[in-house]
C-alpha cells in the first residue's frame, strides 16, 4: 500500500468529516492509496494548530497557500467556505495536485465555470463532495432504475427540508447574508446532484425563489436578511419526464429531509434520508389487494454496505457516506480514470441553479445549458 500526503483546508464541520473519514478510509476499504494527514489549514494559528492535534495531521497553517505549495501534500481536499473554493482549486491544480472540493462548486457560475476549466486544462482528478447520493440505499435506487424495476420513469419529485431557520427568532448568521449562502446555494445542490444522478439532465425548469422572515433579530436591532429561505422549481427532463424539487430551511419539523419519490409503468420507489438506511418499493404486479410499498432494509447485498458492518438492517451513518466519498477520491488518484461526481458535474449543478434564479426573477420557463 502506498501513502499519499494530503492537505486538508478547513477544519470545521465538514473539515472534521473529512479528517475522520481520511483517517479511517483505508482500513475500510482496503484502498491502494494510505492517506498521510500532512497538513491542514484553518483562518488562523490557533485554530488550525487545534485541528492539527484534534485529527492527527502533521503540520498546521493559518495560510492556505502554504498547503498547497508543500511538497509533501500531494492531493488537497476542500471544506472551506464556498468563497474560498476557485482559488484554493486554481492554485492546487497549478501545482500538480489533484482536488476534492466540497459542494456547491464555488460561490457563484462564473466560479464554477473557471474550476472546471483548471481542472480540465490540468488533466489532474478532480471530485466535488455530494456525500447523501452516496448512501447504499440510494445507490441501490439508481441500481433499480437502470435496470427498469419500475418500468419506464413518469414523474418525479426531491425535497431538502430542514427546520434550522424555521424559527423567526433565531438571530441573523453568515447563513442569512449573501446568495451563495442562501437555501439555493447551501441546500439545493444536493437534491439537484440526486435528480441528475437518477434522472439525466433537466432540460428546462421554472422556479419561485423566496425569503420567509424578511428580518431576524440582530444585537442592534432588526436585521434584513438578502438571501432565500425556500424555492420550488417545475421540471422537465431531458427524457421528457416531468418534475418537481422543494428546498427549505423553514420546514418546521424537519431535520434531514432529503427524499425523493418517482413514479414509473410499473412500480414506484421513495426514499428519506432521515430514515436512510431503507427504500421503499411498490410493484405494479400481483392481486390489487395485496399489494403495497415494500420496506427494504439495506445490507451487505446493496452497494457499499459490507465494507462498513456484515449485519442487514443494522445501518450506515453520516460519516460512511464522507469514508465512501474518500474511497472515490483514492481511486481517481490511483487509477488516472474520472470517479463521479467530477467538476464538470458540480457545474451542472451550478448550471440549475443559476437558471433557477433567472426564471424566478422574470416567472418565464428557462432552458438550461448543458455542459
Amino acid at each position: 500500500m502506498t501513502e499519499i500526503g494530503i492537505g486538508l483546508v478547513g477544519g470545521g464541520y465538514m473539515g472534521k468529516a473529512h479528517a475522520v473519514a481520511l483517517s479511517a478510509v483505508a482500513a475500510v476499504f482496503d484502498t491502494a492509496l494510505r492517506p498521510r494527514l500532512e497538513v491542514i489549514a484553518a483562518s488562523r494559528p490557533a485554530s488550525a494548530e487545534g485541528y492539527r492535534r484534534a485529527y492527527g495531521f502533521n503540520r498546521a497553517t493559518a495560510d492556505w497557500r502554504d498547503l498547497v505549495a508543500d511538497p509533501k501534500v500531494e492531493a488537497v481536499v476542500i471544506a472551506s467556505p464556498q468563497s474560498t473554493h476557485r482559488a484554493i482549486a486554481e492554485a492546487a491544480f497549478a501545482a500538480g495536485k489533484p482536488v476534492f472540493c466540497e459542494k456547491p462548486l464555488g460561490a457563484s457560475l462564473e466560479d464554477a465555470l473557471a474550476m472546471v476549466a483548471a481542472a480540465e486544462a490540468s488533466g489532474l482528478p478532480n471530485m466535488i463532495g455530494f456525500n447523501y447520493v452516496r448512501t447504499p440505499a440510494t445507490q441501490f435506487v439508481r441500481q433499480m432504475l437502470a435496470e427498469g424495476a419500475i418500468g419506464d420513469v413518469t414523474w418525479f419529485r426531491a425535497e431538502h427540508t430542514e427546520d434550522f431557520l424555521a424559527d423567526p427568532a433565531m438571530p441573523a448568521t453568515w447563513r442569512t447574508t449573501g446568495r451563495a449562502n442562501g437555501c439555493m446555494g447551501d441546500l439545493a445542490p444536493h437534491p439537484i446532484n440526486c435528480l441528475l444522478a437518477l434522472m439525466g439532465p433537466v432540460a428546462e425548469l421554472s422556479a419561485r425563489i423566496e425569503t420567509v422572515h424578511a428580518t431576524r433579530p440582530g444585537p442592534n436591532g432588526p436585521v434584513a436578511v438578502d438571501n432565500d429561505d425556500q424555492a420550488q422549481l417545475m421540471l422537465r427532463f431531458a427524457s421528457g419526464v416531468m418534475g418537481h424539487l422543494y428546498v427549505s430551511r423553514t420546514a418546521t419539523g424537519r431535520k434531514m429531509g432529503y427524499a425523493y419519490e418517482i413514479h414509473g409503468t410499473k412500480g414506484a420507489i421513495r426514499f428519506d434520508q432521515e430514515d436512510q438506511n431503507a427504500v421503499w418499493l411498490y410493484r405494479a404486479e400481483g392481486p390489487e389487494a395485496t399489494r403495497g410499498f415494500t420496506r427494504i432494509l439495506t445490507g451487505p447485498a446493496h452497494p457499499d454496505y459490507a465494507a462498513f458492518c456484515q449485519g442487514p438492517g443494522h445501518g450506515t451513518g453520516y460519516q460512511d457516506q464522507i469514508i465512501i466519498e474518500a474511497r472515490d477520491f483514492l481511486d481517481a488518484i490511483a487509477t488516472g480514470k474520472p470517479v463521479w461526481p467530477t467538476f464538470r458535474d458540480g457545474l451542472a449543478v451550478s448550471q440549475i441553479i443559476d437558471t433557477a434564479f433567472k426564471a424566478s426573477d422574470d416567472g418565464r420557463w428557462r432552458a438550461v445549458p448543458q455542459t
